[in-house]
């Protein structure tokens, strides 16, 4: 694939799982109908204590071969990753996105989406991202900081966070077969494991990103 492929592949794919993880793809309902369920909730004390939930299940979600798998394999993908892949990317996205309406933010917005897609490379990577971008964070969230910038950097922005999941995806699909060559079922125990840890660590960073100063 050469560069211009690849710059047309990810940005496809980063549209793709904002388009989808916020309206929502069967079985998953859209990322507002998942915030509402526990902004309708008064048993939480607050809306950190809500994302601490949220982002709990939807890592048991995360962890489930089966679910993602099924999942996976009614999706139309964009690109030639796996289908359980662009599964995991579509939960984290829209619980990213449910954390974003949790703390009052409207997942529609195209810089919501940006910083959806940020929180899906974490933390360092979403810096650097930015700071590539020109745009200096400091003490200011993501979302306050981007609200400055135009339509071409936010779709540049987008273009390069597709590009770390597509490499993401190659090298996590090389690992688990490698894992399944030395003890069976390992290759699915080990991709399950990864992709529970990513969602807490998306969860963690999306709840950074969003959530008020």
């Amino acid at each position: 694939m050469d560069l211009k492929d690849l710059r047309r592949d990810a940005l496809k794919l980063a549209d793709w799982i904002t388009v989808r993880s916020i309206a929502g793809v069967s079985p998953l309902s859209s990322a507002s109908d998942l915030a509402d369920r526990y902004l309708i909730d008064q048993g939480y004390a607050s809306n950190d204590r809500r994302v601490d939930a949220l982002i709990r299940w939807e890592t048991t979600k995360n962890f489930t071969a089966g679910f993602l798998t099924g999942l996976g394999g009614v999706l139309t993908l964009p690109i030639a990753v796996p289908g359980s892949v662009a599964a995991s990317w579509l939960i984290q996205a829209r619980m990213a996105a449910a954390i974003a309406a949790i703390y009052g933010h409207d997942p529609r917005s195209d810089r919501v989406r940006t910083v959806v897609l940020l929180a899906l490379v974490g933390d360092a990577s979403a810096s650097k991202l930015l700071k590539g971008a020109g745009i200096a964070l400091g003490r200011q969230a993501a979302l306050r900081a981007i609200e400055r910038v135009g339509g071409r950097t936010l779709t540049e922005i987008n273009r390069e966070v597709g590009t770390q999941l597509i490499a993401k995806a190659g090298a996590k699909g090389a690992g688990a077969k490698g894992a399944s060559k030395l003890v069976p079922i390992a290759g699915g125990v080990v991709s399950g494991a990864f992709d529970a840890v990513s969602c807490q660590v998306v969860g963690r960073c999306a709840k950074r990103l969003f959530r008020p100063e």
